[in-house]
């Protein structure tokens, strides 16, 4: 049933795959592209670029986290096909400016396009496949699957950055151009919009058909995306303690990002082969994690403890990165990886079957709006303290100190996860029950006075 199912969603699968190949092949050279275009030497301390990296990523962080849950709800409305169009059509132009030339002027033209554009398109791809495989796969098995989705995506980051590595800077950004527009083209051509509308009548747990009917309205149709998401997450305390987990783990990545690589650079001299020979590591070890271990460990502890475990590998790969002493020791913390890989997936199919399968576009929206507030919040803390230790200006010797900070936040989403629940919520299907009747009630007066 599995591979039946992989088959089905082998078109999604490769829209995904196409879209994170391009994102993580210029992934390893944007940081050599940046300090080189605004920095006056080759050094890896350069503050502005660091804040750069903060600002654009308060920005992309602010307009996503107003846009993915109107994104996820419109993909109810029109069609998860029709939504993905314009902003994997505006994901392509960025790219293709740095392919053409890279000094400062560019540079900052690329920079002021992608920013503006990643408000719209950053993340759309992964939120809106979640909902496609939500709408298609029902119950546990969804959990699986979104391992499967992050698996092909991690394993697009193994092909490239293994291309990163050898290609040149100018054909790095080329290539990413091609892949998104092919991916464009192939999703246009071959995606089906739903593979089976006869599933709309199952139940996550099991249930008759009546209950499943009514499961679908968790939501008030005259809402708008922010009351939806509000309005879910009054009514349901899995939905919440899934949110808060996502918001930390998210608000850490993200430090990650102002944090990790200026680093590794101006601490050890990393560059563009040394990022590419990490990531590639990462990625294989990651790709394996999501597709062999993490469904053994699902049907065998559970998606709650995956999540713990996940959570509490992150933090000691994050601590022991603060105290890195060699250039080996990031490479030896590798082993620590799959626990990032095991996180969102679970989060997602729990937060999943809170709700029926006609508003899975809604829910993966609000997770998206969650951690699109956290990447806006992570470089208005760690992009500073990143730019300040870093600095001679530092009120002490501690290099890996915004990384130590990073650490705390994943040990309060790990302990937030030891109170997470894996059960329907019956708050949520009373609501549930309430609105549908409230919805009847509602129309046969309407119907009374039409006739």
């Amino acid at each position: 049933m599995e591979k039946y199912r992989i088959g089905e969603l082998r078109h999604m699968l490769t829209t995904v795959f196409l879209s994170g190949f391009a994102g993580f092949l210029v992934r390893p050279v944007m940081t050599d592209v940046t300090v080189a275009a605004v920095c006056s030497g080759i050094n890896g301390s350069c503050s502005l670029a660091v804040y750069l990296t903060g600002v654009q990523q308060v920005a992309v962080g602010l307009g996503t986290m107003v846009m993915m849950p109107v994104i996820g709800n419109l993909s109810d409305k029109y069609g998860i096909k029709a939504l993905l169009t314009i902003p994997m059509c505006l994901s392509i132009l960025p790219p293709a400016i740095l392919g053409y030339r890279r000094d400062t002027n560019f540079f900052y033209a690329f920079y002021i396009t992608k920013t503006l554009f990643d408000m719209v398109c950053q993340g759309t791809v992964d939120c809106l496949a979640h909902a496609y495989v939500a709408k298609n796969v029902q119950g546990k098995k969804r959990i699986s699957m979104f391992g499967v989705f992050a698996g092909v995506k991690t394993i697009s980051g193994v092909f490239a950055t293994f291309a990163a590595r050898f290609l040149p800077i100018a054909s790095i950004f080329q290539v990413a151009a091609i892949s998104l527009f092919i991916g464009l083209v192939y999703m246009r051509v071959f995606l089906k919009e739903r593979l089976h509308d006869e599933d709309n009548g199952n139940s996550d747990y099991g249930g008759n058909l009546r209950d499943a009917q009514t499961k679908k309205h968790v939501f008030n149709t005259n809402y708008s995306s922010l009351k939806d998401m509000v309005s879910l997450i009054r009514n349901s305390t899995i939905l919440v303690q899934t949110l808060v987990v996502t918001f930390f783990v998210t608000l850490s990545r993200s430090g990650m990002v102002s944090a990790f690589m200026y680093f590794m650079k101006a601490r050890f001299g990393f560059n563009k082969n040394d990022f590419a020979e990490l990531f590639l590591l990462d990625n294989i070890i990651g790709s394996t994690s999501q597709l062999f271990i993490l469904p053994i460990l699902v049907s065998g502890i559970g998606e709650r403890w995956v999540i713990s475990t996940g959570l509490l590998m992150e933090f000691l790969n994050a601590a022991c990165l603060s105290v890195a002493w060699s250039a080996w020791v990031p490479y030896a913390t590798t082993l620590l990886v799959p626990g990032a890989m095991f996180v969102m997936p679970s989060v997602c199919g729990i937060a999943s079957r809170q709700v029926g399968s006609n508003e899975q576009g809604k829910v993966q929206g609000c997770i998206a709006g969650v951690q699109s507030l956290a990447r806006v919040l992570a470089p208005c803390v760690f992009s500073p303290l990143t730019a300040l230790f870093l600095s001679e200006n530092a009120p002490f010797y501690f290099p890996g100190f915004s990384l130590l900070c990073i650490a705390f936040s994943l040990m309060i989403g790990f302990l937030q996860s030891l109170l997470l629940k894996d059960l329907p919520s019956p708050v949520v299907n009373k609501t549930i029950n309430n609105t549908a009747e409230a919805e009847v009630s509602q129309e046969i007066p309407h119907k009374a006075k039409a006739t």
